[in-house]
């Protein structure tokens, strides 16, 4: 394993430019070098987490926490879930909330079978083309993929929130706890208070602007100025944040259900709040929302099953890059394997990049909502179209895409649970971008998500926005199968970063036989579609940056703030062949795997 991974290697040696580590790290500890890890790959930033009863592992510890206390009582891994998903709505509300989408993937241990839920909202009643035209809003010709022409925030981009719908069918269909074991601990924060971290506090501030209906975003929403930033400034490190009004929520649902929600007094306030502004949302809308269980799509890839979800979600764009990759490396370098080539050689990721750039070629022009538009998804992943983009990629220059404004960016949160009888989850729930719409419902401390944003105005998109239809969304989560039994639960949150995310860490794990940890702690790149810019992490950027650069890719500012966050957990069998699980968390951000 270690020679295949050898080249990164050289990335534990490689650093910031000073000055830029400097303005990050201005304390005089910042001048020290890192140490290394005494056994395995020196540059790994902590070891798997290894447990056989429960794992849980999030972007959060006190997330994390909270889900393993679910499982040390007794519940199982779609309760922890839940539990863990509504802490990180109170301790990172600038990614998540109760008013915001999921998908989630369920390993049911009973049936051995994989079940997946998309609780994703769709736009409400009067969220039509010809409205948006009528306050001046239509398509952009310098975006040509998803968000063309659409506000950045506001009441236009709020959909319906499904969140909350999603827990309570997860619950129901495969837990053993409800909304008032699960949501306690949630409520406990957001009414006590917790201290919050320095990466929460530096992805705190600037609030968004996101008023008025016409012409946004010129005003910040009052509402949203004084539930966050009481005083006029965000939290401090360390500094206990309280959100009582979020608390009064928790304790609804915890009493009430998701009805609470849906269609009593948190319904009624997010109502009203729309209605102030100019929204078009229906207490019908709320009341009549419903998730949905799908079905996954699939590829096989180096001897493994592959499952991502279905559209409106970009998460199967991760199948069509690996597809590219295990039919095109072959070709662009004969008689090699992405592992022959290694992470150090600069054609090794210029391959990557060129097999995303195909696959989101691919997004763009056909993801949308399959009740809405016909996405041929079977064929778009299937070998035979993958072999036949071969010749559309040139060894040793890269492709231009269609240079455009900057992509958007996304704030997400995602985990991944395990239990001692064999479930497995993995859970990804948003409110879009930071902060989502920018706007608070403030009797409940609750920000509304803009999952709207990425709807298009471009009549000709397959994503043009419409009453009751779901938006092209950024949101993924997969799972991997090894001769029928499960053997990774795998997520990686971050907008557009998703996908390609998900290819990256699974070309780390099934080509280059890195662990659970190893393959979130080396380096990934961001190419942005629309903008055709290329984002490596500064290390990687010291390392084959240049030849990269020689290749005609648009290099940007070296940066590991791009990379989004990982959680993943590997299963294994003991031999009496019960579960043993390897959880890995990212170092980018507030990580926590823990088991017991």
């Amino acid at each position: 394993m270690m020679q295949r991974i050898i080249g990164l290697g050289l990335l534990a040696s490689l650093t910031w430019p000073a000055a830029a580590q400097e303005a990050r790290c201005p304390e005089p500890a910042c001048a020290a070098v890192a140490g290394g890890r005494t056994e395995g790959w020196a540059a790994q930033s902590r070891a798997e987490v290894i447990a056989r009863n429960g794992m849980v592992t999030s972007s959060q510890p006190l997330a994390t926490q909270a889900g393993l206390a679910i499982l040390r009582r007794g519940g199982n891994a779609v309760d922890a879930a839940v539990a863990t998903a509504a802490v990180l709505g109170v301790v990172e509300p600038f990614s998540t909330g109760i008013a915001s989408d999921l998908f989630m993937l369920v390993w049911d241990a009973k049936s051995k079978k994989l079940h997946a839920l998309a609780a994703a909202g769709p736009a409400p009643t009067g969220a039509t083309p010809q409205r948006f035209a009528e306050l001046g809003y239509g398509k952009d010709p310098k975006n040509w993929t998803l968000g063309s022409g659409m506000p950045p925030a506001g009441i236009l981009t709020v959909t319906v929130p499904g969140a909350v719908w999603g827990w309570d069918a997860a619950l129901k269909r495969f837990g053993s706890m409800g909304f008032a074991d699960v949501l306690a601990d949630a409520e406990f924060y957001a009414r006590d208070g917790f201290p919050v971290s320095p990466r929460i506090a530096d992805d705190w501030t600037p609030l968004p602007r996101s008023s008025p209906l016409k012409a946004c975003c010129t005003d910040h929403d009052p509402d949203t100025l004084a539930v966050w930033t009481p005083g006029g400034k965000g939290p401090a490190v360390g500094e206990m944040f309280r959100n009582p009004g979020l608390a009064r929520a928790f304790a609804l649902l915890r009493k009430e259900g998701p009805d609470a929600f849906y269609r009593g007094d948190i319904a009624r306030a997010i109502l009203a709040k729309s209605a102030a502004l100019g929204g078009t949302m229906t207490a019908a809308d709320l009341a009549g929302y419903k998730g949905e269980w799908v079905d996954l799509v699939h590829t096989r890839y180096r001897g493994h099953d592959v499952y991502e979800l279905p559209p409106p979600t970009q998460s199967w764009g991760a199948l069509e890059m690996l597809n590219i990759l295990e039919a095109c490396v072959p070709v662009w370098s004969p008689g090699q394997d992405l592992a022959a080539l290694g992470p150090a050689n600069p054609r090794f990721w210029h391959y990557l990049v060129e097999a995303k750039k195909l696959a989101y070629a691919d997004l763009a022009a056909w993801n949308g909502d399959p009740k809405f538009v016909t996405v041929p998804v079977e064929r778009l992943t299937s070998k035979a179209y993958a072999a036949s983009l071969c010749s559309r990629v040139d060894p040793a220059s890269a492709a231009v895409t269609k240079p455009g404004p900057a992509d958007r960016s996304g704030d997400t949160v995602v985990l991944a649970t395990a239990d001692a009888a064999g479930n497995v989850v993995a859970m990804v729930n948003s409110i879009s971008s930071v902060w989502g719409s920018g706007l608070t419902v403030k009797d409940y401390g609750l920000i509304l998500h803009n999952r709207g944003v990425q709807f298009s105005l471009d009549p000709a998109s397959p994503n043009i926005i419409a009453p009751g239809k779901r938006p092209y969304h950024t949101l993924a989560a997969g799972f991997v199968l090894k001769d029928g039994a499960p053997l990774l639960s795998l997520l990686l949150m971050g907008g557009d970063m998703q996908a390609q995310g998900h290819g990256q860490v699974l070309v780390n794990m099934l080509d280059l036989d890195a662990n659970v940890q190893m393959a979130t702690d080396m380096a990934r790149f961001r190419h942005g579609q629309v903008s055709d810019q290329l984002t490596l992490e500064p290390a990687l950027d010291a390392l084959v940056g240049a030849d990269l650069k020689a290749m005609g890719h648009r290099l940007g500012t070296p940066s590991s703030g791009a990379m989004g966050g990982y959680q993943a957990i590997r299963i294994e069998k003991d031999k009496d062949g019960k579960p043993v699980y390897r959880a890995g968390s990212d170092h980018r951000k507030d990580g926590q795997a823990a088991g017991w």
